[in-house]
């Protein structure tokens, strides 16, 4: 009877033994096959590579290679924005903190991108204070950083993807301009219209508009306008200009007063959390991955700060990563960003499991193919096998996320090109390669 009891065990040992063995086996297989493809690419000996890629199932690291060296990181970094956001933002974004006293309705900001941003298109505030039959007043005071990022470019000031940070943002802290005739241009916000003036010395060359580095002051060439024309430059930021805006959307005056916010003060629930995300993290926009690292801070304290923020998420959410992050800003701007692709690998399985609906996450982020950033990096699918984000500057091109096979399994992987010198879409084209190398063999 003891011997028969022991054998049905004897034999479920051995079988889960075999199936450990059998992973074991097939990992090194993959792994010697993925290294073989890095060690013949000729494109890739030229310049720095990081990469890993990880078996989800296993929990085991697959393959690696520099996988614990640091890369500038780029738009890669808005993975750690999106974790964060997941950890310490509510299923509805606080829109404002506000206080009513006698016939005044006083409000401060809370860092939230949405308000009237252009894809999010959230009305919370902007409909709340055009509501109010109260006089409006904006205490300023709760962002502690500067315009810029740590570490940002200062010549890019006048590019769409670089919007100055604030603790009140507006429309995407951008002034758009679009065709209306041949010779003349939408401006929105209204407000900055007479700031528009004709450079009568450029009459050659398309259509674009300038803005001065310090000041609103923009310029446009005399040239005809095309239909279709569009464009958004960053306007410069101020108190003085975030309330001429307010006021002027709202159609109502707004006053300033300078006052910390009280115990009672009350918080507008705003737009949707995962809704934000997703406009982050399909066009990759900076303006709302720098305020929901300002979001973020105002869930911990009344000042709004970049640094505090980071520095509470490091130390409380992220100590499971195996090597120290060096992060700086939330969009991936700043090249004083450093991570290692074994940590951008532990960190999207956190999120993974942090969302808990693997369709849900993989509609938040760009599809290879399909959407987003990805969407013109591989072949036209209705069914894509990369779900990730990526990551461009000056000589850095990354894409970490997740990669689907055909033979049903999902790894985790993480692609950091660093110091390149060649036109990006060759280093792109090799990436892509390899990944539809792993898709179609593994």
């Amino acid at each position: 009877m003891f011997i028969n009891k022991i054998k049905p065990l004897s034999f479920t040992l051995s079988i889960f033994c075999l199936f450990g063995l059998s992973s074991c086996s097939t990992n090194k297989m993959i792994a010697k096959k993925v290294s073989n493809e890095f060690k013949n690419s000729s494109v890739i000996k030229q310049y720095q590579v990081g990469f890993a890629l990880y078996n989800m199932d296993d929990k085991k690291m697959i393959f690696e290679k520099d996988g614990d060296k640091y890369f500038t990181p780029a738009s890669n970094t808005k993975l750690y924005t999106f974790f964060a956001s997941l950890k310490m933002l509510p299923e509805q974004m606080p829109a404002l903190k506000y206080i009513e006293r006698n016939d005044s309705l006083i409000f401060w900001g809370t860092g939230d991108p949405s308000f009237l941003q252009f894809a999010v298109k959230d009305k919370s505030a902007y409909n709340f204070l055009q509501a109010s039959n109260k006089k409006l007043f904006f205490a300023p005071g709760r962002y502690s950083g500067t315009f810029f990022g740590d570490g940002w470019s200062w010549d890019d000031y006048d590019y769409y993807y670089q919007p100055e940070i604030t603790e009140m943002p507006i429309m995407d802290n951008m002034v758009t301009s679009t065709y209306q005739s041949p010779n003349k241009i939408n401006i929105l916000p209204k407000v900055f219209s007479h700031c528009f003036e004709v450079d009568s010395s450029k009459t050659n060359g398309g259509f674009q508009v300038t803005r001065d580095f310090l000041t609103n002051h923009f310029r446009y060439p005399l040239v005809e306008v095309k239909p279709g024309y569009n464009q958004q430059n960053p306007y410069k930021t101020s108190i003085r200009t975030t309330v001429e805006v307010l006021s002027d959307t709202l159609h109502k005056s707004v006053g300033v007063i300078k006052m910390k916010i009280p115990t009672d003060a009350k918080t507008l629930p705003g737009a949707k959390r995962d809704s934000v995300l997703k406009h982050m993290m399909l066009p990759s926009d900076n303006f709302i991955a720098e305020h929901l690292l300002l979001v973020c801070s105002n869930q911990i304290s009344d000042t709004l700060s970049t640094t505090k923020a980071i520095q509470h998420i490091t130390k409380n959410y992220l100590s499971f990563l195996p090597d120290k992050v060096k992060w700086a800003d939330g969009s991936g701007l700043s090249r004083q960003n450093l991570f290692t692709p074994r940590d951008n690998i532990y960190l999207l399985d956190s999120i993974y499991h942090l969302v808990n609906n693997r369709e849900k996450l993989f509609d938040m982020l760009p599809a290879g193919g399909k959407s987003g950033t990805l969407r013109n990096a591989y072949p036209k699918t209705d069914q894509p096998f990369v779900y990730g984000k990526t990551g461009s500057l000056g000589g850095v091109h990354n894409q970490s996320g997740y990669v689907l096979t055909k033979k049903g399994k999902t790894y985790i992987y993480s692609f950091m090109n660093n110091n390149f010198v060649k036109p990006t879409a060759e280093v792109r084209a090799e990436m892509v390669r390899i990944m539809t190398y792993i898709h179609e063999n593994f």
